[in-house]
């Protein structure tokens, strides 16, 4: 299964390389993933709470 490291090491690759290039888009971007993660949670509280 080296073929699964050789695409984890890629993918970190080009997440180094857009964070050095465009470090406004990466900084979005994990807020934006932030705010999904805080919207999921606040979705699933509703949820359970509406449960009991």
């Amino acid at each position: 299964m080296p073929a699964k490291k050789y695409v984890a090491w890629a993918a970190a690759a080009v997440a180094v390389a857009y964070l050095v290039q465009r470090p406004e888009g990466a900084a979005r971007s994990v807020a934006r993933a932030a705010e999904g993660l805080t919207s999921a949670a606040d979705s699933v509280a509703t949820f359970l709470n509406a449960l009991g």
